[in-house]
């Protein structure tokens, strides 16, 4: 089912890539980086984001062959539009060593098991725990925000091997976050082109 783009959003796509050439990056890193510039109104993810092409290619296929997505707190599940998401950030518990976040993403990987999207936009915590865990994703988007841990989680992810959208500085959020699946989520399958 294609998605119908509203007239508001074309011009600001328009405008944006009137500001930032971004032809030069892959169709689905191009997807993320427009994506997420869009969502942040903020031109410097272009060169901040750490992205590999086919990474997504395989989480593209993956989301949309259904696997899961697991998001960290409720603002990221809000921003996803098309698709349904596992928080299980009500149901967890501080515990010692052990913060709410970071045992939601236990919970969420004891209900969904390996394969799925992660979506970290808002708990450094959250990202350090699920790289404690044998989750096999499909993906991880880290890009919680934040002065304390932020910068540390995002180069932990990178370094782990793991597919994985993330960035370098201390920028993130939910909207950034949610911004970076949705592109994967909008960019058609090879289906929908024909």
């Amino acid at each position: 089912m294609n998605r119908v783009v509203h007239p508001i959003e074309q011009e600001s796509f328009r405008r944006l890539r009137a500001r930032l050439d971004t032809s030069h990056f892959p169709p689905l890193t191009r997807a993320v980086v427009e994506r997420v510039v869009h969502s942040a109104a903020d031109l410097e993810y272009a060169t901040d984001l750490v992205t590999d092409e086919d990474a997504l290619v395989r989480a593209h296929a993956a989301l949309h062959a259904g696997a899961p997505v697991v998001v960290d707190v409720e603002m990221v599940a809000a921003g996803i539009t098309r698709r349904e998401t596992v928080c299980r950030l009500r149901d967890a518990e501080p515990g010692p060593g052990l913060t709410r976040s970071a045992h939601a993403i236990r919970l969420a990987y004891e209900q969904v098991g390996p394969g799925a999207l992660w979506v970290i936009g808002n708990a450094p915590t959250a990202l350090e725990e699920l790289l404690t865990l044998d989750a096999s994703p499909a993906l991880v988007i880290g890009l919680p925000v934040g002065f304390v841990g932020a910068t540390e989680s995002k180069a932990a992810l990178r370094a782990s091997g793991l597919p994985a959208v993330s960035n370098v500085s201390e920028k993130g959020g939910s909207a950034v976050a949610a911004a970076a699946l949705n592109a994967l989520l909008y960019h058609p399958t090879s289906e929908e082109t024909l």
